[in-house]
C-alpha cells in the first residue's frame, strides 16, 4: 500500500481523496494555486505544495510541476481526482517515468477514450451501440454543413477531446452551425489543447445515462449499476441519481454488460464510466447510444456510493496499488434511491449567469464530509452529505468551474431522497455570489421530475422564460404571511423594550398588512390564536430579533425558513422562491399606496456585461446597423464562452471594451444609437 498520495487537483474532489486517505491511514499532499492558497483542502492536506499563479495552464495543468511536489515531498502515488490533468496519458507515461504511481487507469484506455472518434470505433469494434456520426474530425465549416445535412438535423458539434459539457454545440440549422462550428474549435482548444470537432445525431428525447465500471490488474472488471443524469443545462450535469427511475433489470444488464465489453477491449483498470443516451420515446428501452467513456472518478460518484455501500476512491487506491477487487458481480446490489445536485455559483434569476465573489455566509445543512457512524458512512448525516471545498470567508473565482458543493442524500425511495433534497437545501445557506439553490429545490418539488418523466431538455422545456422562483401554493403563502406577523411583533416588542420612554405604555400591534406578491393579508394575533384573514393558522415557531434561519411547524408542515430584513419587512427564502413580505402595522398600510415609485433608467440601447469575464470577440464595428438576435460580442466566463446578441435594431454609436479586455459585472460593452 502507499505511504503518501498527491492529490493533483483543488477543491472539492481533493477534499474528497484526502478523507478517504486519512481513513486508510495514508498521508496526503495538496497541490495549490495563488488563488487557493487559504482553502480548504490546503488545510486538510498533511502537506501543501505551492505550483504557481491562479491560471490553471500555469498550475494544476503543468505536469511537470506535480512531478516535482512529488519529489519534494516523497509521495509514491497522485491521485488526479476529475478534470485537469486526469485524462491526459502523457501525464501517465511521465509519472511511470518518473517512478510515482497513477490512481488511474493505464495510459492506453486514456489515450483510446480520451479521443472522442477513437472511442467511438473502439465502442462499434467491441459491439457497443454508436450514435450516427462523422467517423473523422471536421475541417472546415462547410464540411460541417455537409456532414450536418447527410446525417439529418438536430446534430451535436463536439470537440473531440471535450467533456464536463465544454466544447458543445447543439444545431438545428445551417446557421447554428455557421455561427457555433468555429466557437466549438475554440472551446476546444482553449480548454484541452485540442481543435478538432466532430458531428454525429442528436437523439431527440433524450435520457443520459452513465454506468460505472470499476476494474483491477488482475482482469476483473464489474459495472457498479447506473447513474441518471438527464436534468443538465447547457449540457452540464445538474441533478444525478442512482439508480434511473428509467432503467430496467434488463436495460440495466446489457448496458453493463457493453461497458464491461468496452472496458475490456482497452484493458482498463480503476474506476471508470461509460455514458450513453437512451431515447426516452423507446419505452422498450433498446435504443441505447455510447456517448464517451470518462477514464476518471466522476463528479456524481456519490450516488453509486450510496446506493452500493462501496467507497469508489478506496478502491482506486488498491486498484493501483496491485490489489484484486475484493467483490464480484453478484455482490453488487442497490439499496434505496439517491439523488445529488450541484450547487453552483451562478445566479437562476438572471439567466443562470456565472457568479464570483467572497462567501459572506456559508452555512450547510450538515457539517461538511461528515457521516453519523452507521455502517454505510458515504450516506452522510441522517442521508444527508455535503461534499464541499468551500468556507465562509473564501472567495469563488473566476478562474475555476462555479461549483460551490454537491448535496447527495438517501432515501429507502426516490420520494424520500427527493423530500431530504427540499429540506436540505431550505437549511442552505449562502450569502455573497449568486446561486441556484432555489432553482435546485424548484426542481425537486417539479410534478415532472416527481413522475420521472426527464430528458436532457427538462430545464429548457420548463423554464422556457427562464426562472423566478418555485410557485408557491396559496397555503405556503398565507403561512407566510402568519409568520411574517410574529417577527414583526416580536421585533416591535423588542424595540419597546429598549426605548425606556415607551415601556409599559405602548403595545405592538396585534394586527398586520402582510403584503406577498402585490396580495395583502390581513394577519392578526391574539393571546391564543393566529388568523389570516379570518381563518386560524396552526402555527409554531421560535424566533428571536436577529435570528436568520428560523424552523417553523405550520399546519402539520414543517418549514425552515431564511430571513434577511428589508425597508419595509422581509425576505423570506423557502421551498425555492423568495417572497418578499411587506409588513405593516394594519392602521398605517393604505398609506403605501401613495408612496412614489422608483423608475429604473433606461438600458435598453446599452449592450451590458452580466457577468465578469473577458470579451474574446467583438462582432460589429462602429457605425454597424444590427438587428435583433445579432451576436454583438462574446464573453467567456468561467470556460464557457457566452454569445450576447442584440435586443433592438440599431446602429453602433460606442464601443467601450476591445478583444482581450477583462470585464466586470454590469459594465458597459457598447451603445447603440
Amino acid at each position: 500500500m502507499f505511504n503518501k498520495i498527491l492529490i493533483a487537483n483543488r477543491g472539492e474532489i481533493a477534499c474528497r481523496v484526502i478523507k478517504t486517505a486519512r481513513r486508510m491511514g495514508i498521508a496526503t499532499v495538496a497541490v495549490y494555486s495563488d488563488a487557493d492558497a487559504r482553502a480548504p483542502f490546503v488545510k486538510m492536506a498533511d502537506e501543501a505544495v505551492h505550483i504557481g499563479p491562479p491560471q490553471a495552464a500555469e498550475s494544476y495543468l503543468v505536469a511537470d510541476k506535480i512531478i516535482a511536489a512529488c519529489k519534494e515531498t516523497g509521495a509514491d502515488a497522485v491521485h488526479p481526482g476529475y478534470g485537469f490533468l486526469s485524462e491526459r496519458a502523457s501525464f501517465v507515461e511521465a509519472l511511470d517515468a518518473a517512478g510515482i504511481a497513477f490512481i488511474g487507469p493505464p495510459a492506453s484506455a486514456i489515450a483510446a477514450m480520451g479521443d472522442k472518434i477513437e472511442s467511438k470505433r473502439l465502442a462499434k469494434e467491441a459491439g457497443v451501440n454508436t450514435v450516427p456520426g462523422s467517423p473523422d474530425a471536421i475541417e472546415s465549416t462547410e464540411d460541417a454543413l455537409k456532414w450536418a445535412n447527410d446525417i439529418g438535423y438536430p446534430v451535436m458539434m463536439k470537440a473531440s477531446a471535450g467533456g464536463g459539457g465544454k466544447g458543445m454545440r447543439l444545431a438545428w440549422n445551417d446557421e447554428d452551425v455557421r455561427e457555433g462550428f468555429e466557437a466549438t474549435r475554440r472551446e476546444g482548444k482553449a480548454s484541452f489543447g485540442d481543435d478538432r470537432v466532430f458531428i454525429e445525431k442528436f437523439i431527440e428525447d433524450p435520457r443520459h445515462i452513465e454506468i460505472q465500471i470499476l476494474g483491477d490488474k488482475h482482469g476483473n472488471i464489474l459495472y457498479l449499476n447506473e447513474r441518471e443524469c438527464s436534468i443538465q443545462r447547457r449540457h452540464q450535469k445538474v441533478v444525478e441519481e442512482a439508480p434511473s427511475p428509467f432503467v430496467t433489470d434488463k436495460m440495466r444488464k446489457a448496458m453493463g454488460e457493453q461497458a464491461v465489453a468496452l472496458s475490456r477491449a482497452v484493458d482498463y483498470h480503476s474506476a471508470g464510466t461509460v455514458e450513453l443516451i437512451v431515447s426516452g420515446a423507446d419505452k422498450s428501452g433498446e435504443s441505447f447510444y455510447f456517448l464517451e467513456m470518462n477514464t476518471r472518478l466522476q463528479v456524481e460518484h456519490p450516488v453509486t456510493e450510496m446506493i452500493t455501500g462501496i467507497d469508489l476512491v478506496e478502491q482506486m487506491i488498491r486498484v493501483a496499488a496491485g490489489e484484486e477487487l475484493a467483490m464480484t458481480q453478484d455482490d453488487i446490489g442497490i439499496d434505496g434511491w439517491a439523488i445529488e445536485n450541484r450547487v453552483y455559483a451562478e445566479d437562476p434569476y438572471r439567466g443562470f449567469l456565472p457568479s464570483i465573489g467572497r462567501l459572506v455566509r456559508y452555512e450547510p445543512p450538515v457539517e461538511p464530509w461528515a457521516s453519523d457512524g452507521a455502517k454505510n458512512d458515504t450516506r452522510g448525516v441522517g442521508g444527508v452529505r455535503v461534499d464541499d471545498g468551500v468556507a465562509e470567508g473564501g472567495e469563488v473565482s473566476m478562474f475555476y468551474d462555479p461549483m460551490i458543493a454537491k448535496l447527495v442524500t438517501w432515501g429507502e425511495t426516490r420520494d424520500e431522497a427527493a423530500d431530504l433534497q427540499v429540506a436540505a437545501l431550505d437549511a442552505f445557506r449562502i450569502e455573497g455570489p449568486g446561486h441556484n439553490v432555489d432553482f435546485l429545490s424548484a426542481i425537486m418539488q417539479h410534478p415532472r421530475f416527481r413522475s420521472a418523466e426527464l430528458t436532457t431538455g427538462f430545464i429548457a422545456e420548463e423554464y422556457p422564460e427562464g426562472f423566478d422562483g418555485a410557485a408557491a401554493s396559496e397555503e405556503l403563502k398565507r403561512s407566510l404571511a402568519a409568520i411574517g406577523g410574529v417577527i414583526a411583533t416580536v421585533d416591535a416588542d423588542r424595540a419597546r423594550r429598549i426605548d425606556q420612554r415607551l415601556n409599559g405604555r405602548v403595545h405592538p400591534p396585534g394586527d398586520w398588512a402582510v403584503r406577498i406578491e402585490d396580495r395583502d393579508y390581513a394577519v392578526r394575533l391574539e393571546e391564543d390564536a393566529i388568523t389570516v384573514d379570518g381563518e386560524d393558522v396552526a402555527l409554531a415557531m421560535e424566533y428571536t430579533p436577529g435570528d436568520r434561519m428560523v424552523e417553523v411547524e405550520a399546519d402539520d408542515e414543517t418549514l425552515t425558513i431564511q430571513l434577511k430584513p428589508t425597508r419595509t419587512g422581509y425576505a423570506v427564502t423557502t421551498r425555492g422562491a423568495t417572497h418578499h413580505l411587506r409588513i405593516l402595522p394594519q392602521r398605517v398600510a393604505h398609506l403605501a399606496d401613495h408612496m412614489i415609485e422608483k423608475i429604473p433608467p433606461d438600458t435598453s440601447k446599452m449592450l451590458i456585461c452580466p457577468m465578469p469575464g473577458l470579451l474574446v470577440k467583438l462582432h460589429v464595428e462602429k457605425g454597424e446597423e444590427v438587428q435583433p438576435g445579432q451576436p454583438l460580442a462574446t464573453v467567456e466566463a468561467m470556460k464557457m464562452e457566452n454569445i450576447l446578441r442584440a435586443e433592438k435594431a440599431g446602429t453602433i454609436a460606442v464601443i467601450n471594451a476591445g478583444e482581450g479586455d477583462s470585464l466586470a459585472v454590469d459594465e458597459v460593452i457598447l451603445e447603440l444609437e
